[in-house]
């Protein structure tokens, strides 16, 4: 019986059909892997019990090995002991938050990504030029609160074009638009051009507010989806930019996509008559995690993956000043 010349002879045809390709950029951005460093460096310098104020981001594994060792993840600052240490979330906070927060006295180390603090300056100067606001993100979103409160007098919410004959503003030529960092691109251009067509002197921010690590994680899917029988992207299922890669990953044409936390979430049947997976995961993401998946993909015959380049990603983000601070003092005595 003669042998397939292209197909090696320890493999099967089908075995060599099979292909697993790996998106990159993926996981962790500049402000996730910031805010976790200053979860740990404070747990280093200061000591455990230190508070955290929501997930400091959104993923249960990441948030479930902080509090391994000694981080307390409180909802509210009433939650905190007067006088103790407690971190603001990648997410960001309101005004209201950090008055709170000096009430009772608390020790804050702010861990909001810059990124998302950019978002709250535009908000205070369009308020400032007494703008309408129209914050287009969703609903009961840490970030989304975060950034309300820095003028919600002036702020309101859109979620999408359907929201948008709804809108009521008192002036349509002093109308401004803002959104949440970790929305879909396509999804969010949509509701702006919507927006648009309702007032056609809306002011754009001074530079896009879906970050940059958004916005590369949903042009790595897309390039990986093409075609793909299945793909999976690895990340929680309140992480915002995790949710949409699914999402992005059927429009460019998955014939399917699921969200899992690890690789123990992974159906079986998903693989039934499957050859081509695409792999992926969201900006809080540990990497150990996406290698879970590829593990669990070879033990089952797929091949080690292929990695498709799509974006170089190089930033950096400092640690928030008052933890830097610290830490100096504590280099200097020791």
């Amino acid at each position: 019986m003669s042998t397939d010349l292209g197909t090696p002879s320890f493999l099967t045809p089908t075995e060599a059909e099979k292909a697993v390709l790996l998106a990159a950029p993926r996981g962790y951005c500049a402000g996730v892997d910031r805010a976790v460093i200053t979860v740990e460096k404070a747990l280093d310098l200061y000591g455990a019990p230190v508070y955290v104020r929501k997930q400091i981001v959104h993923n249960k594994h990441v948030v479930a090995n902080l509090e391994s060792r000694g981080a307390i993840f409180v909802e509210e600052l009433d939650e905190v002991p007067q006088g103790e240490t407690v971190v603001f979330s990648a997410h960001g906070v309101s005004p209201e938050v950090h008055r709170q927060a000096e009430e009772r006295a608390l020790k804050t180390i702010d861990a909001t990504c810059p990124l998302v603090t950019k978002v709250h300056h535009e908000a205070k100067r369009f308020a400032a030029d007494d703008y309408d606001i129209l914050l287009i993100g969703h609903e009961g979103h840490e970030e989304v609160e975060g950034t309300a409160g820095e003028a919600p007098e002036h702020i309101q919410l859109v979620q999408s074009p359907a929201d948008v004959p709804g809108i009521v503003v008192r002036d349509p030529a002093r109308v401004a638009w803002l959104s949440q960092t970790t929305l879909s691109v396509d999804e969010t251009l949509e509701t702006v051009a919507a927006i648009r067509d309702r007032f056609p002197l809306l002011l754009d921010p001074p530079s896009d507010d879906i970050c940059y690590a958004t916005q590369n994680r949903q042009l790595a899917v897309k390039e990986i989806a093409t075609d793909a029988d299945l793909v999976i992207v690895v990340g929680s299922g309140n992480s915002s930019n995790s949710v949409r890669l699914v999402e992005v990953a059927l429009e460019a044409g998955a014939k399917t996509s699921y969200r899992v936390d690890d690789a123990s979430e992974i159906d079986e049947a998903w693989l039934v008559g499957v050859q081509k997976v695409s792999v992926t995961s969201g900006a809080s993401v540990p990497e150990d995690l996406v290698d879970g998946v590829l593990a669990f993909l070879a033990e089952r015959g797929f091949p080690d993956a292929k990695a498709v380049h799509s974006a170089e990603e190089s930033l950096i983000f400092a640690l928030p000043p008052e933890l830097r601070r610290d830490l100096r003092k504590a280099q200097q005595g020791s």
